[in-house]
């Protein structure tokens, strides 16, 4: 079984506009890695772009955009990144929730579905339409961030921790199916990132921010931030992690094991 090194890797990250994914396309693009960010919005695919190669001056990046809850543009998508680099080594999601963590009885039923779906189809979505190019090359990473919140019952996540369990068990699924093809998918499962849009749209409402300044104080070691995802999202990525494939990692500070 072989992989490439990360400078010789196409990679499509799917978020990767900020927050994660963004840090993650920076130190794709440190190693030399060809690096397209997906996202729904021109102008931030642009600046992220900027932002990009302002840290990395020589980095080789694009943009496609993208509405991946939306089945046809995602395969639509893929075949574009798949022309742009020409074959798709390593594809990372990085997408969450629009609103914050609240109780069940303070949701609407009519946004139930709507809340589920915009979690949840975006790497399903990606990564079904990538499967197939991926197993007829005989080669591909996928690492899918997720959230502790699949693995950890906690009132005002329910809509999140379905979500979040349902791209863990179909990761982990298709892990099995495709591994035979030298095909990989792991996932991160972190709590809360510090300086990242899903943290300001936490703190910026009083339920979840009382929430998780609970959970922060028992990060012992410290509150996760984008670059600690970032370098476990390049070691699965890359050729160290060969031999590993539906695992399901948190990097938390020590907010709860599993």
């Amino acid at each position: 079984m072989s992989s490439k090194p990360i400078s010789e890797c196409g990679v499509v990250l799917l978020g990767g506009t900020a927050g994660v994914g963004h840090e993650a396309a920076c130190q794709f693009a440190e190693q030399g890695a060809r690096v397209l960010l997906l996202g729904r919005n021109d102008e931030r695919g642009a600046l992220a772009c900027t932002k990009l190669r302002d840290r990395v001056p020589k980095a080789d990046v694009g943009f496609v955009k993208v509405d991946a809850c939306d089945a046809a543009d995602a395969v639509r998508a893929e075949a574009e990144c798949r022309a742009r680099l020409g074959a798709i080594d390593v594809i990372v999601t990085s997408t969450g929730p629009s609103e914050p963590p609240r109780l069940m009885h303070n949701i609407p039923i009519e946004n139930v579905r709507l809340r589920i779906e915009e979690i949840m189809l975006p790497p399903l979505h990606l990564i079904h339409a990538a499967l197939p190019a991926m197993r007829q090359q005989k080669s591909g990473s996928i690492v899918v961030v997720a959230s502790d919140a699949g693995k950890i019952p906690t009132p005002g996540e329910t809509l999140v921790g379905s979500a979040m369990g349902a791209i863990m068990m179909y990761c982990k699924a298709a892990a099995l199916e495709v591994k035979r093809e030298n095909v990989r998918i792991n996932l991160l499962t972190p709590s809360l990132i510090a300086g990242t849009p899903g943290a300001e749209l936490i703190f910026n409402e009083a339920f979840s921010a009382k929430m998780f300044e609970k959970a922060s104080a028992m990060a012992h070691l410290g509150v996760a931030d984008c670059a600690d995802q970032a370098a476990m999202i390049l070691y699965l990525a890359g050729p160290a992690a060969k031999r590993m494939t539906g695992q399901a990692i948190s990097i938390n500070g020590g907010i709860s094991v599993d």
